[in-house]
């Protein structure tokens, strides 16, 4: 499907693995210039390698550690000079925090600051550029809302759908959407490690995923190529499962 991406620019954190990776590529395949960010630049530079430039797209590699102070306001510096401006931002960096109840403050303040603080820092820095353009996208891709243990991330990730939501009321009138992402059981690094083989993979499908499988990260960065859209103009403010009907909640 055509998306109208064409001559339009990215910026996509986590562009190393997974659903990040993924995203940048299905981007640029649509003709979009991504800044793809990672702390492991060589992967994301291997993937630019694999990218064609058919429809004009590319990918260009940019080192970013979001654990640094400061990182993200510099990481939105370095890809508006790249790029020009920043059409499109996907954030797509994070990781799981599993904490033990007693975890101390400095584990609960790291899964934070990944998940939720550098999040918002690099978006509250991009916004302004969409918002004197009257035109721009954000999709953040976040976690579960029925969490089975205590972890730093999805409390994170919860802190991220509120904020998203206000933010998406507030730039409305610029042109500009705000939308979030839930994966489910995706194929990426990190669920491979919690299902190492593939009875353990079909076993939880069995017992927790109607369609019966796990989901690949095209079908999840899919949906954030349409929220990137103009296709999706009216769609703001959202938070949307992508988990093979895993989530047990209706509305």
């Amino acid at each position: 499907m055509n998306f109208g991406l064409q001559g339009k620019t990215a910026l996509v954190t986590g562009a190393s693995q997974g659903i990040g990776r993924t995203t940048a590529r299905l981007l640029a395949l649509e003709g979009v210039t991504v800044v793809g960010v990672a702390r492991r630049k060589d992967l994301v530079e291997e993937l630019a390698g694999e990218v064609t430039d058919l429809n004009g797209g590319k990918i260009i590699a940019l080192q970013g550690d979001f654990s640094i102070d400061g990182e993200a306001e510099r990481v939105a510096t370095e890809a508006t000079r790249l790029l020009g401006q920043v059409d499109i931002l996907i954030n797509a960096a994070g990781g799981s925090r599993p904490v033990p109840f007693d975890a101390s403050k400095e584990e609960w303040l790291e899964g934070m600051t990944l998940n939720f603080f550098r999040i918002r820092e690099l978006t509250h820095a991009i916004v302004p550029g969409m918002q004197a353009r009257n035109w721009g996208r954000i999709v953040t891709f976040t976690g579960t809302s029925e969490p089975r243990m205590l972890n730093a991330a999805f409390t994170a990730k919860a802190a991220v759908h509120v904020w998203a939501k206000a933010l998406s009321r507030e730039v409305a009138p610029n042109g500009v959407t705000v939308n979030c992402l839930q994966p489910g059981r995706i194929r990426t690094e990190q669920i491979q490690k919690r299902y190492p083989t593939l009875e353990s993979e079909l076993e939880y499908s069995r017992q927790e995923i109607p369609v019966g499988r796990f989901g690949t990260t095209e079908e999840i960065a899919a949906v954030a190529l349409f929220l990137s859209s103009q296709l999706a103009s009216y769609v703001t403010g959202t938070v949307i499962p992508v988990d093979g009907g895993s989530s047990r909640f209706a509305f």
